[in-house]
């Protein structure tokens, strides 16, 4: 059982330089911003910390430089579908937060959060579903070719196939040391399957106790109300990171975590069901973790 100290904060990484604004079904770009304002009304302590952008050469870690180099010059389409290079450029934060998160979560063997989304659609050399470069990739290979790490987990539970993550793993044999559970993958987003995915859960992460992290993508979209999702109730969701949470806790695993797909609207137009189911990740995270009841 792990005895380390409880914290006092949880550690945050934001920066209003990852806020980027697009017309898009997806709320993502702008999300960490609302994100993070309803997290401050919840009385959670938290410690927010800075973000340092990633540099090319870090993309470079899990895509083709060229591609790269298309998506900031505005000449290759990103994952919103445009070409905007300022667009490009807040990804450098969100991909810099997942980043430091993960040293974070090394440095106090517990637990660190970066409140971004759009990772696990982007391929090597091609944008997908509002992911335009795969920060969970690049924060494994950033972390491996460092040392820092020697086995890595991706647990990703959005309702959707983390298909850019399995792609890139698979051309650079990246699956000898990077753990990768996708829930899109392993089962059909069904409320007949809830029950059922959640008694797997434990299971999953006992087979992640060799690895030194766990990357969490806590998405919001495998809500019965998502229209991209349709599976679990907000109960169930709940428990849900109150297993993974726990079980990280147990198997003495550091854990970085993030927001990944929510795509429900309130009449209003605004994406206040998800902050919700935002709010109970970071409620979750806080029980486990921190020293005082939340």
């Amino acid at each position: 059982m792990n005895s380390l100290p409880k914290l006092t904060a949880l550690p945050v990484f934001y920066s209003e330089r990852m806020i980027g604004q697009v017309a898009s079904f997806s709320p993502s770009a702008a999300k960490p911003k609302a994100v993070l304002e309803s997290w401050l009304a919840l009385g959670v302590p938290l410690a927010v910390s800075d973000v340092e952008p990633v540099t090319n050469e870090q993309l470079a870690l899990a895509h083709d430089p060229a591609y790269i180099e298309g998506i900031f010059a505005g000449t290759v389409i990103n994952g919103f579908k445009t070409k905007d290079p300022q667009l490009a450029e807040t990804c450098r934060y969100t991909v810099g937060a997942m980043l430091a998160a993960a040293k974070e979560a090394l440095l106090n063997k517990q637990v660190a959060v970066a409140p971004v989304s759009g990772f696990h659609h982007a391929g090597y050399e091609d944008a997908f579903g509002y992911c335009t470069f795969n920060g969970l990739v690049i924060t494994a290979r950033a972390l491996y070719e460092a040392g820092q790490v020697q086995r890595i987990a991706i647990l990703d539970l959005d309702v959707h196939y983390g298909d850019g993550t399995a792609a890139i793993m698979d051309r650079l044999n990246l699956g000898d040391w990077i753990y990768h559970y996708s829930l899109g993958g392993r089962w059909a987003a069904q409320p007949e399957n809830a029950e059922a995915f959640l008694d797997s859960l434990p299971m999953v992460l006992a087979g992640m106790s060799n690895c030194d992290l766990v990357l969490y993508q806590a998405g919001a979209d495998p809500h019965i109300y998502d229209p991209f999702g349709g599976f679990l109730t907000t109960e169930q969701l709940l428990r849900r990171d109150e297993i993974v949470f726990e079980h990280c806790k147990k198997f003495g695993i550091p854990v970085a975590w993030n927001l990944a797909g929510g795509y429900q609207r309130d009449d209003d137009g605004g994406i206040r069901p998800v902050l919700e189911l935002h709010d109970n990740t970071l409620v979750a995270c806080g029980f486990t973790y921190l020293d005082a009841a939340v």
